[in-house]
């Protein structure tokens, strides 16, 4: 059933409110888990296919790591990353560094943005103090 106001499944509505409680990024493995610790019985397999779709929407964004792993966060959490590549240890950037940045319009013409994803990947200090001393 979807609801006309939104547009959203209860389904999709209830994955975007855990989202939104959560207070960092999470794994489509963790937003499954604590589904089921909510007593929603949810597949795993749905909860990712939701995502997808939420995703499409322009409602959740998607940040991938190094390692492959997924993470998952509602678009108005505007947050971007640095991220060693070595250990994984990850770094919220304060201030969003691109948020004024104006398309050229006739290249956006034909599109309609949703959100964006920016991140950075290096080695951490640590990370980059062990490889220099080997």
């Amino acid at each position: 059933m979807v609801d006309h106001k939104t547009g959203l499944t209860i389904r999709q509505q209830l994955i975007l409110e855990e989202l939104k409680n959560c207070a960092d990024e999470i794994t489509g493995q963790q937003l499954h888990r604590t589904l089921i610790a909510t007593s929603s019985n949810m597949g795993l397999t749905t909860v990712y296919r939701h995502l997808r779709t939420l995703q499409q929407k322009g409602l959740v964004r998607c940040r991938n790591l190094p390692t492959g792993e997924a993470l998952y966060s509602p678009v108005n959490r505007d947050h971007h990353h640095l991220t060693c590549v070595d250990c994984g240890q990850t770094l919220v950037l304060k201030t969003c560094p691109i948020k004024n940045i104006h398309l050229p319009k006739e290249q956006t013409k034909n599109f309609e943005l949703l959100f964006h994803t920016l991140e950075f990947f290096g080695l951490c200090k640590n990370c980059y103090q062990r490889q220099q001393a080997t």
